[in-house]
């Protein structure tokens, strides 16, 4: 008898996340409720009881110092509610592909469209997503009640109708429901919500009972994808639906030539294996030894079935020693296990005694058995990157943002570590501004969305634009909230031009004019600030419609003419440089910013035809203040006046001689 196993037979990403946080809580010493059963399979919660973990139905249940898990399937809004207000923690399993669900009923009953639920209405994923609608929602199991509904809810054809699928809804009863809303409403929107593993293991479950006498479907009763998959053979051919190898009845198996077995997303790959060698047994019951000669090995056969599953390539490991290039790992095995650093974490530039320490716990894959050395390789980065690749898939499909290590600078980009796997993020997608130099993020802590997946390739393309720009919206959003003229900030010169200065104030640009930078006439803002220079700012202007500020950095109290008025008042003698000349005098400089007009009949203590007889660009002169016009920014000197002060003064002198 041949055997074959479904590829995609046993734990999908949802439940196994599940489960191994319960386990990875269990292990730290926490005392672990899950909110229903964690998974449909007796055999799992029987082991997961055992370790520790108790089963309640309401989160008031959870006793003090307690940790509540959230099982896959999720919960409704006001169950997350009620557990936020107890003082227990709370450790959310929920499936991403679930989440995702939750987010689409809530927004689509916000925009005022009545929303559809394709799945059984008793199932806790349903009741959890008709909990996190936001209007007037429905569910239907099958086509058939669909069609029933249609008639019973009586909302008209041009209604604003969205529709949803539990993730583990019959594909093909999937395109039976999506016929016939496409001709009843015709604005409809359809959101394809099946989990795409649950898809694949339907198709492949379909195509591998079209070519076996029979089927053997393992899996909880109350799996509502392992039912799905028991309905989908039993359309082709015999299939016997059971949860473990002690159900499965060996006297129908007689004539038997090639029987496939596929198992549901609730059934780990122990109950697999088991009923593997199971069906060993009764093969050799139920065949003679001249069919066993005829070409098919079923040991071989069974060890290759026993391969594909991977159960006996993980380990658990104790660190007992580190060098700089591996680390020493016990496994309970008579071989020596040992962890090269290329194999221990992704990044090229780490240190062993950087990343674990005597006595740390950690799961890793068998890479090669060397018998005759009693060794045997691991690795740990690969066991993380293939439970991390889920992960960065699902986030794709949720936009979930991803926190990483940028671990390499690249050829147009950089490398970024998470869970485990490498991220490839572009230079275009790397930085806010193109400018921005990809060398300042090495081995920083970088968030990022995954953009673009390759499965078959197992690469991801990510993008720490798209997180900075969401974040930057969030701070303009709160900066226009409270933004009003004459309010200050301290903020970084971001970049310069020949009309002025950017400021980033924040996560919001601001510009200070060129004429905003300096009381005196400058040719560029580089001859006031620098990039990078902090400054002190203030709003002198705010277009809320076309999102622009303008920024003032001059101060009042610092203007010339308010200098001028508080320490050189009328009559106060001054050294002033000629700056420049006109037929009716010249004007000197006083102070930076403030020129003073000399009249030519205030240059000498005589007639004089031109300016230039007396006086040269550049000359310092002494002048007395004799008159300010503060509206009209005009200051007089005159350097007559103190000639004849001078002269007058000589003469009182010679006199009383």
């Amino acid at each position: 008898m041949k055997i074959e196993v479904a590829k995609s037979a046993g734990f999908c990403f949802g439940v196994n996340r599940a489960v191994t946080l319960v386990e990875d809580l269990l292990r730290q010493g926490k005392k672990v409720c899950t909110l229903g059963p964690i998974i449909h399979n007796p055999q799992t919660l029987a082991h997961l009881e055992k370790l520790g973990a108790r089963i309640v139905e309401e989160p008031e249940q959870v006793p003090p110092g307690s940790t509540l898990v959230v099982r896959s399937h999720g919960v409704s809004r006001s169950v997350e509610e009620q557990i936020a207000r107890l003082p227990i923690e709370c450790a959310d399993a929920t499936c991403p592909f679930v989440e995702k669900i939750h987010r689409i009923v809530a927004e689509q009953g916000q925009a005022g469209r009545i929303v559809l639920i394709a799945g059984n209405p008793e199932h806790p994923e349903v009741q959890g997503i008709l909990g996190h609608c936001t209007g007037t929602a429905f569910v239907f199991p099958t086509a058939k009640e669909l069609e029933k509904g249609i008639e019973r809810w009586q909302f008209s054809q041009n209604s604003a109708v969205s529709v949803v699928a539990q993730t583990t809804f019959s594909v093909a009863e999937w395109r039976n429901c999506l016929e016939i809303l496409k001709k009843v409403y015709t604005n409809a929107k359809i959101f394809d919500t099946i989990c795409n593993a649950t898809a694949s293991r339907q198709s492949e479950a379909e195509s591998l009972a079209c070519t076996c006498d029979a089927m053997i479907v393992l899996g909880g009763r109350q799996s509502s994808n392992t039912a799905k998959l028991y309905e989908v053979c039993s359309r082709h051919t015999q299939t016997i639906f059971a949860q473990s190898a002690a159900e499965i009845p060996r006297e129908l198996f007689a004539g038997v030539h090639h029987l496939g077995i596929t198992a549901g997303a609730s059934t780990p790959a122990s109950i697999i294996k088991e009923v593997l060698v199971t069906m060993a047994e009764i093969n050799e019951g139920v065949h003679s030894p001249e069919t066993a000669e005829s070409g098919d090995n079923f040991a071989e056969m069974l060890e290759e079935s026993l391969k594909s599953l991977n159960t006996d390539e993980k380990v658990h490991g104790i660190v007992v020693g580190i060098t700089p290039t591996e680390v020493l790992v016990d496994v309970g095995r008579k071989q020596s296990g040992f962890v090269p650093l290329s194999e221990l974490t992704a990044d090229p530039g780490a240190k062993t005694d950087d990343l674990v320490k005597i006595g740390d716990e950690m799961d890793l894959l068998i890479m090669r058995t060397n018998d005759q050395e009693g060794t045997i390789m691991l690795s740990k980065r690969r066991l993380d990157a293939a439970k991390g690749w889920d992960e960065v898939v699902a986030a794709e499909e949720n936009q979930e943002i991803l926190t990483g290590t940028v671990v390499e600078v690249v050829k147009g980009g950089v490398i970024a570590v998470t869970k485990g796997v490498r991220i490839f993020i572009p230079a275009s997608q790397a930085t806010a501004s193109r400018s921005d130099p990809l060398d300042a993020l090495l081995k920083k802590e970088v968030d990022f969305r995954i953009i673009e997946v390759n499965r078959g390739r197992r690469r991801a393309v990510g993008s720490i634009r798209s997180v900075l720009k969401d974040q930057q919206k969030k701070l303009a959003e709160k900066f226009w909230e409270t933004a009003e003229e004459g309010k200050e900030y301290d903020g970084v010169v971001k970049s310069l031009t020949s009309y002025g200065a950017f400021v980033d104030l924040g996560g919001i640009d601001g510009m200070i004019h060129i004429s905003e930078l300096s009381w005196t006439r400058i040719k560029h803002p580089s001859e006031v600030v620098s990039v990078g220079d902090k400054v002190h700012v203030y709003i002198k202007g705010l277009d809320h419609e076309k999102g622009k500020i303008s920024l003032g950095y001059k101060r009042p109290e610092d203007s010339p003419w308010e200098v001028l008025k508080r320490d050189y008042p009328v009559g106060t003698v001054v050294e002033a440089t000629v700056v420049g000349m006109t037929t009716f005098g010249a004007f000197a400089r006083i102070i930076p910013g403030i020129d003073g007009l000399i009249h030519i009949s205030q240059i000498a203590d005589h007639r004089i035809e031109k300016p230039q007889d007396e006086l040269q660009i550049g000359q310092t002169v002494k002048a007395v203040i004799t008159d300010i016009d503060f509206d009209r920014h005009r200051v007089s000197l005159s350097i007559r006046q103190l000639l004849e002060n001078s002269e007058e003064s000589n003469t009182a002198d010679e006199s009383a001689e």
